[in-house]
C-alpha cells in the first residue's frame, strides 16, 4: 500500500479542487485530507473500499463526492443511503460545517464495521452535524423527514426509491450518483417517480463518466 503523505495530498487536493464549481477554504481542504487519512487507515483492517492507493482514493472518492456538492448545497436535512465509508455524506458534512452550519447529514449503512468507522471519524473530525445509523433504510422511521436523499454506488434506482421513498419530504428530491447515463435504470422506475434531471459531473483527474440523477415525486 502506498504511504499516506498528508502535505502532498493536501497540495494535490488544493490544485484539483480549483476545477470544481465550489469554493473550499484551507480548513475544509485540510479536514478532507484528514478524513482521507482515517479512511485509508481503517481500510487496511475493515476493507471499507477496494481502492488502496491514497492518490486514487483522493480522486475517486473525495473529488468525486465534492463534484456532487453543488446539487446538495441547498438541502437542510440530508440522508446518505448506503454510506459505506462516508461517501458522499462525510465529505458533505465537512464542507457544510463551515459553509452551511444549519445542514444536518444522516448516514445509514447495514454493515456495522462501516458505521463504526463513520462514528469514529465523526468524533475525530469534531463533526456535530452528523448522525450515523446502523440498519436497513427501509426500516427507518423518520417518515417524510429528509428534503434530500442521496446515494453513491448504492443500488439500482428502482430499489433506491422503493426502499427510502417513505423518508422523503413531500417536495424533496433524490440525488443518485451514477457512472454512465443510466437509461435502463430510469426506464424501470415506477410511475410515482419522475426523473427531473440527469446532469454529467466533471471530476478533476477522473476519465470515467459520472452523472447525477435527480428524481422527484410525479406531479398529479
Amino acid at each position: 500500500m502506498a504511504s499516506f503523505n498528508h502535505a502532498a495530498l493536501l497540495e494535490t487536493l488544493t490544485v484539483q479542487a480549483r476545477g470544481l464549481p465550489l469554493s473550499l477554504s484551507h480548513a475544509q481542504l485540510d479536514a478532507l485530507v484528514t478524513y482521507l487519512g482515517l479512511l485509508s487507515k481503517w481500510n487496511a483492517v475493515y476493507n471499507l473500499t477496494a481502492i488502496r492507493d491514497p492518490e486514487q482514493m483522493l480522486i475517486q472518492h473525495i473529488l468525486d463526492s465534492l463534484a456532487a456538492l453543488p446539487a446538495l448545497s441547498e438541502a437542510k436535512q440530508v440522508l446518505d443511503v448506503g454510506s459505506g465509508g462516508g461517501l458522499p455524506g462525510m465529505v458533505l458534512a465537512i464542507w457544510a460545517r463551515e459553509a452551511r452550519p444549519e445542514m444536518r447529514i444522516t448516514m445509514v449503512d447495514t454493515v456495522s464495521k462501516k458505521t463504526a468507522f463513520l462514528t469514529q471519524a465523526k468524533v475525530e473530525l469534531g463533526l456535530t452535524n452528523v448522525s450515523v445509523v446502523t440498519g436497513r433504510v427501509e426500516e427507518m422511521t423518520k417518515v417524510g423527514f429528509f428534503d434530500c436523499i442521496t446515494s453513491r454506488a448504492f443500488a439500482e434506482l428502482v430499489d433506491f426509491v422503493n426502499w427510502s421513498g417513505h423518508l422523503l419530504a413531500p417536495n424533496g428530491v433524490f440525488l443518485a450518483m451514477k457512472g454512465v447515463f443510466p437509461d435502463k435504470e430510469i426506464a424501470r422506475l415506477p410511475a410515482e417517480w419522475t426523473v427531473f434531471n440527469v446532469l454529467p459531473m466533471t471530476v478533476p483527474g477522473m476519465i470515467a463518466e459520472r452523472h447525477m440523477v435527480t428524481i422527484q415525486r410525479t406531479k398529479e
